[in-house]
């Protein structure tokens, strides 16, 4: 949309965007099915009450009796494989995007391009830097860092960015600013 804007319609095809779903698909299954029967594998002996509030894989790991340097091993090469592809990809599509937002001819153009991209940038740092620490955390810190510390880091890369997503594209639209502007200037005000 950025790189190429007049061709959009014709390189975001149907056909394309269900390639793009199929792969992102595969990947997560791909990444997602083994740690199953990693878990599946393992003999629990002790409370089946996870500490987290969700059923994060090292977490479920970590109530079982058995050995789970499998678990801990897969769990770090799968983040690691994934996120290192992300990154990689992510700075290949920003080189892409930073090289066609410095040929704009408009300096104001530039400037609210790069505003865009700088606040994608935030909310991705906002994702992967707690996702990684977690996922760290979890296989060398272990027992170290405080279980509170776990939870509030993996409940903020899973829940901030989504949250933040339809700030960052909508606040930047103008219509959708001046309607929230519309919809929180019609509250009553308090009298005291």
């Amino acid at each position: 949309a950025i790189c190429c804007p007049l061709r959009y319609a014709t390189v975001l095809t149907s056909k394309v965007i269900g390639k793009i779903a199929a792969a992102t698909l595969t990947r997560s299954f791909t990444i997602m099915f083994p740690s199953v029967f990693l878990l599946k594998r393992l003999h629990y002996c002790r409370t089946n009450i996870i500490a987290h509030t969700f059923c994060e894989h090292m977490g479920i790991a970590r109530l079982s009796c058995s050995d789970i340097s499998i678990n801990v091993w897969y769990g770090l090469a799968a983040a690691l494989l994934s996120t290192g592809l992300d990154i990689i990809l992510i700075s290949v599509s920003y080189v892409h995007i930073l090289r066609a937002v410095f040929h704009l001819p408009s300096q104001d153009a530039r400037s609210k391009a790069l505003g865009t991209c700088g606040s994608h940038v935030f909310v991705i740092l906002l994702f992967y830097i707690p996702a990684l620490f977690s996922v760290f955390a979890y296989r060398f810190g272990g027992r170290r860092i405080p279980r509170y510390v776990h939870i509030l880091l993996a409940n903020l890369y899973v829940v901030i960015p989504p949250m933040l997503n339809p700030i960052i594209y909508g606040v930047r639209t103008k219509q959708i600013l001046e309607g929230a502007k519309q919809m929180f200037s019609n509250f009553p005000k308090e009298s005291k």
